[in-house]
């Protein structure tokens, strides 16, 4: 899919990924992006930058997320591609509170479900339609010291393979987006509170700029590919984990014990 004349909406895009993929789509000719962020100031900012529009949005509330679709169909018709972006990271293991464990999981993987849930019906009446959920090479492989970050990426992977396979015949097309270390506020703020999960990251491998990943995805979406990587290494390590799971278990304890100390 080319994204010239495209409606698109972009969730956390007020910073990070989100906002150079909105700059991005702007710069490929899109007809209409959406930023869309908790963040509703920063969102009007890169709005205005790109002239695009700014919706404040709760991802973690299914509400919002029905008021964003229908406000951006307000204002400039259909959406033909929808990029669920935003996510949050908490760190620590199963003894994380039920609070946090929620909070995650509401934004990193029930924000794509209600995603879905608003536009596929417009999609499938017209036979076209594209959804970019936005996980990480964490939920292909995993993130030590980050038990709730680690599960809802997995979890985020799956739904999107489950579209894929579900919706593909329908004319709806998924990708899926798995970036390993990327400069961004999420990461950097890991890094400032020593916390092992962002550690881990620059430990495995090098930290690529959110313009290296809008460039990725747009070559992603032109070629309509499922899984876009922006480190392309983390195929390899994919492929690894899936030749031999143990071997590659034993790899992550060592790494674990290199960045943690223990």
């Amino acid at each position: 899919m080319e994204l010239k004349d495209k409606v698109v909406i972009v969730t956390g895009g007020a910073s990070g990924i989100g906002r150079a993929l909105s700059r991005r789509f702007a710069a490929e000719g899109a007809r209409a992006v959406v930023v869309a962020d908790l963040d509703g100031d920063g969102a009007a900012a890169v709005a205005d930058e790109i002239g695009g529009l700014a919706v404040a949005t709760d991802v973690s509330q299914e509400a919002s997320i029905q008021s964003l679709v229908a406000k951006t169909e307000d204002a400039h018709g259909p959406i033909d591609l929808f990029c669920s972006n935003a996510g949050i990271a908490i760190g620590g293991g199963v003894e994380a509170t039920n609070e946090a464990w929620q909070k995650i999981w509401d934004v990193n993987l029930m924000a794509h479900v209600w995603a879905a849930r608003a536009v596929l019906p417009g999609m499938l009446a017209r036979g076209e339609g594209y959804l970019l959920n936005t996980a990480s090479a964490a939920g292909l492989l995993t993130n030590i010291g980050a038990a709730p970050y680690a599960v809802t990426k997995h979890a985020a992977v799956a739904l999107a393979e489950w579209l894929a396979i579900t919706h593909g015949d329908a004319g709806i097309k998924v990708s899926c987006l798995c970036p390993q270390g990327v400069r961004t506020p999420m990461l950097l703020g890991g890094l400032d509170a020593n916390d092992p999960s962002g550690n881990v990251v620059l430990a495995a491998g090098d930290m690529i700029e959110p313009e290296d990943v809008a460039e990725a995805v747009v070559q992603g979406i032109r070629t309509e590919q499922f899984l876009i990587l922006p480190h392309p290494v983390v195929a390899e390590y994919v492929r690894r984990k899936g030749e031999d799971p143990d071997r590659w278990i034993r790899g992550m304890r060592k790494l674990q014990a290199r960045v943690t100390g223990g």
